[in-house]
């Protein structure tokens, strides 16, 4: 059964999804591609009062992002609450480094759809394959 959103979660999610920076951008454009393969990516998806950048529900897993401020002390804390909550909701939390995304998106995507594949089979096959590559 479908929890209530509280007021004002939908509005915020939807100018997360706005003002969403480069990375999450160019991680957006390639997942989104995945979907025609039968997947499900959502991006910006409120989580146990948290907003997780990706989430693909029917393999339970959530993607995050993080910037260089996430490797502060108080940022390592805080991220791992919010991934325990995630996990108590039965999701895997994959995190990925901004700098990461531009260095190795092919191998990010790679992470994500073998993690996919190890939580529940794909609608359709998807194989490395027929991923949609950068510039195309």
């Amino acid at each position: 059964m479908r929890k209530r959103l509280k007021a004002g979660t939908i509005k915020r999610a939807r100018r997360l999804r706005a003002s969403r920076p480069d990375m999450e951008r160019l991680l957006w454009w390639k997942l989104r591609a995945l979907n025609a393969h039968g997947y499900h990516f959502r991006r910006q998806v409120p989580m146990r009062g948290y907003f997780v950048d990706f989430a693909e529900h029917s393999g339970r897993l959530a993607i995050e992002l993080d910037g260089s401020q996430h490797g502060l002390r108080g940022n390592l804390a805080h991220d791992a609450a919010r991934d325990r909550a995630i996990e108590e909701e039965g999701y895997r939390v994959l995190r990925f480094w901004n700098a990461e995304v531009v260095r190795n998106l092919d191998g990010i995507l790679e992470t994500i759809l073998r993690e996919i594949d190890q939580r529940r089979p794909p609608t359709r096959n998807a194989s490395r394959f027929d991923l949609p590559t950068r510039g195309r």
